[in-house]
C-alpha cells in the first residue's frame, strides 16, 4: 500500500511540474515597434528613415509591444505568422493585444492573433 501511495505522489508530482502554466489572457496596450531599431533611445532612431521599422517587420524580423510604462511584450501567436503579415499595416501605431503572455528567458511574450486600435 505505502508503495502504490509513494508511486501516485510522484506521478502526480511530475505531471505537476510538467505540466505548461495557463495563464489568463491578459490585455495590452501599445505601441508596435521593430524590436531591433524600434526599442533603441530616440537619438539613435533619429537617423533611420521613416519607414525602417516596416522593413524590419516585412523581413519577419521580431516585433514588440512598448507600454507607455516602459514595458516590451514580444508579439507572437498568429500576429507574427507569415513575417508579421498581420503587423505590418499597424507598426507605430497604438494598439490593444490580448493574448497568453508567458516568460521566454528575460522576455515577455504575447502570444495572439487578432489586435484593435487603441482607443485614444
Amino acid at each position: 500500500m505505502r508503495n502504490c501511495f509513494v508511486g501516485l505522489t510522484a506521478i502526480v508530482a511530475l505531471l505537476a511540474i510538467g505540466a505548461p502554466a495557463y495563464a489568463k489572457p491578459l490585455t495590452v496596450t501599445g505601441t508596435l515597434v521593430d524590436e531591433g531599431c524600434g526599442l533603441k533611445p530616440a537619438a539613435a532612431t533619429a537617423a533611420m528613415p521613416d519607414d525602417c521599422q516596416v522593413t524590419c517587420a516585412k523581413n519577419g524580423e521580431p516585433v514588440a509591444l512598448l507600454t507607455a510604462d516602459g514595458k516590451v511584450y514580444r508579439v507572437g501567436g498568429g500576429l507574427a505568422a507569415n513575417k508579421n503579415a498581420k503587423l505590418i499595416a499597424h507598426m507605430g501605431h497604438t494598439v490593444e493585444i490580448t493574448g497568453e503572455v508567458t516568460q521566454s528567458g528575460d522576455k515577455s511574450v504575447i502570444a495572439a492573433d487578432v489586435l484593435k486600435m487603441a482607443k485614444k
